[in-house]
């Protein structure tokens, strides 16, 4: 997918028009990728922890945490993880966000905020509290 995001910014660089900057361009391009690549392949095979493990013969610690984390994301929806995804693991700020997913930033801190709330109800069912 990122071979497909380059390929596809550097045949339409002449399309650029400096409306905005060109990280939240290529964003855009990234994330249009991304969906073209989801709605063509539906399914997935949930991930196993212990298989994972097995096929790559590593052992780390927090594996389990990190799948539960990913776990937790599935039960998001689509728009919601997009948000929490470039957030907090992409370190995006909401105004690039908006502009990334072409939606209003009051929309995106509305998908934030349900998007953390159902991650916290998750967690917590699933073990995690505050004190963890």
């Amino acid at each position: 997918m990122a071979q497909d995001t380059f390929i596809r910014a550097y045949t339409n660089l002449a399309s650029f028009q400096n409306l905005s900057s060109f990280s939240t361009w290529l964003y855009r391009i990234a994330y249009n990728v991304f969906y073209d690549y989801f709605r063509s392949h539906k399914e997935t095979a949930d991930l196993n922890t212990g298989e994972v493990d097995t096929i790559h013969c590593t052992i780390q610690e927090n594996i389990g945490q990190k799948m539960d984390i990913y776990q937790a994301l599935k039960t998001l929806k689509e728009m919601e993880r997009t948000c929490i995804t470039l957030f907090y693991m992409e370190d995006v700020n909401i105004d690039k966000i908006a502009s990334i997913m072409e939606i209003p930033t009051g929309t995106v801190k509305s998908h934030l905020s349900r998007g953390k709330e159902k991650l916290a109800v998750f967690l917590k069912q699933n073990g995690y509290g505050r004190n963890r």
